[in-house]
């Protein structure tokens, strides 16, 4: 294991339980029914048993929780065990329904041609080889498959002056209207995760125009680009902390 790949595990280890926390809040609110509304419409319609589903950087297991109520199979992987402990945990009885393993996503332990839809949120940012992640998500799609992949400019403020000056507002507006400081929940270390941002490719590009290049040199046939995600899916206090970082969706069909 790199020297980086085992900081970003490390970091993501002690971020686990404050991550899951923020998890229990989306599946307590209007977040649940949001993102499935989202994400369902690009599953293929047909028997929900011949369905096959990955979650790639489940985190603390939102997606599977979610698209295992909806009656689906899923499995979700993470590279990061004390995040699939916390998975788990949250499953609850719905664990039944999902199968959970440690795998890179770069490095996916499945068959060419396995799942009807890949998704991911908030991972491909901080991947050493993002372009190499994405590789695999198109091997492991069947022919007509969809991938999802929800994400930001995270940490583009290190690089250009315009996205620093919005993330500073950002802050200013955080403390203004007295609202929960994302930047300082538990496990989080502003500094530590900014040493990260700045070692991975991500951060100092313009995405999703990144996204949409690479997808289609790997021979992806169909790519849509969704700017409205934050505004379906954030709760008030997630759009005043990220106002100059709006979440954006890749679809991308092989």
């Amino acid at each position: 294991m790199g020297a980086l790949l085992n900081e970003i595990e490390s970091y993501w280890t002690n971020r686990a339980e404050g991550y899951s926390d923020w998890n229990k809040e989306e599946l307590a609110g209007m977040q649940r029914k949001a993102w499935r509304d989202i994400v369902c419409p690009y599953i293929p319609q047909k028997d929900k048993s011949e369905i096959r589903i990955l979650d790639v950087g489940t985190g603390p297991g939102f997606f599977p929780i979610i698209l295992a109520e909806a009656g689906y199979r899923v499995n979700a992987v993470d590279y990061t065990p004390e995040m699939l402990t916390q998975a788990r945990a949250n499953a609850g009885e719905l664990e039944k329904h999902i199968t959970f393993a440690r795998m890179d996503a770069k490095n996916l332990d499945f068959e060419d041609d396995t799942f009807d839809l890949v998704l991911s949120r908030n991972l491909t940012w901080n991947l050493e080889q993002p372009g190499c992640a994405y590789k695999e998500w198109h091997r492991v799609l069947k022919k007509g498959g969809r991938m999802l992949n929800f994400d930001a400019n995270w940490y583009r403020y290190l690089y250009d002056e315009e996205t620093r000056k919005g993330h500073d507002m950002d802050r200013v507006n955080v403390a203004q209207a007295s609202v929960v400081d994302r930047e300082k929940e538990k496990g989080v270390d502003s500094e530590r995760m900014e040493r990260i941002a700045l070692q991975v490719p991500l951060s100092r590009r313009e995405r999703p125009t990144w996204d949409c290049e690479v997808l289609r040199t790997l021979g992806f046939d169909e790519i849509e680009i969704d700017y409205s995600i934050s505004d379906r899916v954030w709760c008030e206090d997630e759009k005043i902390n990220y106002s100059s970082t709006p979440m954006f969706m890749v679809m991308a069909q092989k």
